[in-house]
Order: structure tokens, then sequence, then C-alpha cells
């Protein structure tokens, strides 16, 4: 198949995984033409059988914001005109979807094009119930060929705010390679991050208010006070000054390390003792996945799609939002036990590879995509739902 892949290009879970499966699909001889305003992070420079194409805005005094959603669907139009798309995979609804959509109508009859649109979040959650695009993006979802989310929650979350019906959206949840995110593959860099005997708690995220990282630094410090250890964030965003106002104000700023976007996020957690998401609301919660494939227990709220991802007293904890004390006993507890961190890793990892490895989850998409292309998103479901 030849296929268009739409996306944010930023640090976050919706282009990361975006961008992952493109590069996957690559691999099982597909082709992949990612269009975005610029190079998603995690592609690499070359790839086979893997092409970018940037949209460029165009600006003139004429407008005050450039219409980035015309400039995206005239590149989708081009790209699939130029290279014979069978279709567009766009991720996050907002606006992707509007300019897929746009797109298909400038094609026309004569260039059949199918458009599968992948739900993420915020773009169901919060952005998409906007009043001013609430609208907007229940038309363009409903004109989407094929419907997925990456959780049960989101997907009944869309059914309730958007009027879709359940049979429409095939819920295929997020992936990780486990090759990839092995932590005895990397050579052992906590050295480097915390002094001798030290453990190391880790929190990777785009540091939105919905991630709550003041939260972490609080939990962070009932943990130290148990056990001696370091806290080390990895990403950027609006509320990293807060989180590190936060450490100042609890006089434990010199156990607090902020490394900023890190391209080696499965080298970093490779590292890592334990990883705090005290999130409050998570439609999936990539990271925490990404923790747990790298044998990293996840401390998280109990929120959104994470109960679906993390068991419970088995492959991490969970606890209600803002329950700080259950969060950071919960911590503590396992970085002082060996043997219950041994196992919880154990099982994490598993949890990882099991459900929710590259080799089970990109055949669903594979799978969605043909019927997709012959038949209905109902059918679609089905034949995603039954690999």
């Amino acid at each position: 198949m030849k296929i268009g892949i739409t996306c944010y290009p930023t640090y976050g879970g919706s282009g990361a995984i975006a961008t992952e499966l493109g590069m996957e699909l690559a691999r099982r001889g597909h082709q992949v033409h990612f269009i975005s305003y610029a190079q998603p992070f995690r592609l690499p420079h070359f790839l086979e059988r893997v092409y970018f194409h940037e949209v460029e805005v165009a600006r003139y005094p004429l407008f005050e914001y450039a219409p980035y959603d015309l400039a995206l669907a005239a590149m989708m139009h081009e790209v699939t005109l130029r290279e014979s798309l069978d279709l567009l995979h766009v991720h996050y609804a907002s606006p992707h979807a509007t300019s897929a959509w746009i797109a298909r109508e400038m094609l026309g009859e004569n260039t059949p094009l199918k458009i599968i649109t992948t739900l993420h979040g915020t773009d169901i959650t919060l952005v998409g119930q906007e009043r001013s695009f609430l609208e907007i993006t229940r038309f363009s979802i409903k004109q989407s060929d094929g419907l997925t989310a990456v959780s049960e929650y989101l997907r009944d979350e869309t059914v309730e705010h958007f009027g879709v019906s359940p049979e429409r959206i095939a819920v295929i949840p997020n992936f990780v390679d486990p090759t990839l995110y092995d932590r005895g593959r990397y050579p052992c860099r906590k050295g480097a991050l915390t002094n001798t005997g030290e453990k190391l708690g880790m929190h990777i995220s785009n540091f939105r208010p919905v991630k709550r990282v003041r939260d972490v630094v609080r939990i962070f410090r009932k943990i130290v006070r148990e056990v001696p250890a370091r806290l080390v964030f990895v990403g950027d965003g609006p509320d990293r000054s807060e989180a590190a106002h936060e450490a100042s104000a609890l006089g434990i700023a010199d156990r607090v390390l902020f490394l900023g976007k890190q391209d080696s996020v499965a080298e970093l957690l490779a590292c890592a003792d334990l990883f705090l998401l005290p999130s409050e609301s998570e439609s999936f919660g990539l990271s925490a996945l990404e923790a747990m494939a790298s044998g990293v227990p996840v401390v998280a709220s109990r929120t959104g799609g994470l109960p679906s991802v993390v068991d419970h007293g088995v492959s991490g904890f969970l606890a209600e939002i803002g329950d700080l004390e259950a969060m950071a006993e919960a911590g503590a507890t396992v970085l002082q036990d060996p043997g219950k961190w041994k196992r919880t890793s154990e099982a994490a990892r598993a949890v990882a590879v099991e459900r929710f490895g590259v080799n089970r989850v990109v055949p669903q998409y594979e799978a969605y995509y043909n019927q997709i292309l012959v038949g209905s998103s109902e059918t679609a479901a089905r034949a995603a739902a039954a690999v």
C-alpha cells in the first residue's frame, strides 16, 4: 500500500506513535509518506520507503495567523495525486481530519481516497469539545472512512460527545518495540545521573498542565524521605518552570535534574528504577508503556486508559488523581523491596511485550487498512479486533 500519514511532529504521544507506525509499515514493505510542517521528531534522516513532505505556509500581510489547515490540505492533495496514495491516515482529529476531507473533495470522484482518523486524546477530551471546534470536529470525524481510538476509554468518550456509533470505531492500542526498550541492551548510565546507592525516578512528558508535573515533584519528595534517590525529568513544555520552582520550594532542587527533550528515551529508561505519571487524564499513557517495556515499575493515576495498560499491584501501581500519599507509598515500597521490584519489573515487561508489542499491534492496522479499502468501517473494526 501507499500510505500518507499526518501527525503533529512535536514531542508528544500522538506524534511518536504515528512516526513509529509509519516506520514499521515501511519495514513491512509499504510505502509511507509523512505530510506535516516539520519532520517528525522520531524520524531518522533516511529510511527505505519513507518520504517526508513539508507543508509550507505562505505568509501574507492579509493573514494575522497563517492558515496551516488549508496549506496542509493542499499538500495532501498534491502528494496523493503525485504518489497515487491509497489512503491518508491522520493522527489527531483537529485539524488533520478536516484537512484530509478538503483534500479528498478537491480530488473529486475520479481519484478515490480513503481517510482514516486515529483519535489520541485531547483532540476528543479537550480541544474537540471546545464550543468553537465541536461541530467541525464532529463533522470531520464522521466524514472519515475509518476511525480508530487508542483505548476503550477514548472510544467511549468519542461515542458520548460526538454521537459516533461505537461499531465504527476500532480500538487499536499504542505499541512498543520490545527490542528497542530492552534495558539489557544498553550500558548502565546511572552513575552519570545519581550517586552510588541511590535510586532513580523518572518522568517523561510534554509538561502540559494535564501531566501535573508539580505533583511529580511532591511525590518524589515524599519518596526521598524513605529512599535515597534522584529524579530526572525528560521533555519540555509550558509547566517545566513550575516543576523547577516546586523542587526549589520543597528544598530538593539538588536532587532533581531536567534533561529537556531527548531522542534516546529507551536508553534513559534503562537506567530508571521508577516511573511517575500522576496525570489528570491519559487516554492511553504511551510513556508508561515505554517504561514498562523497559522493566520500570510505574506509579500512575487511575484515570482514562491507564488501567488498561497498568495492572495495579502486578505490573505497576495506580491511585486516585491527586492521592500523592498513596503514590509515594507505592513508590517507596517497591524501591525498598528488591524482590518486589524484580517481580513488578518482570511483569511490566511481560505485559508490554505480550499485549502491546509491535508485532501484536501493527498487523491490526494493516488488517484495518485492507478492510477500509474494500469495505466498511464496521467490517474493518471487526477485522482489526480479530488479529
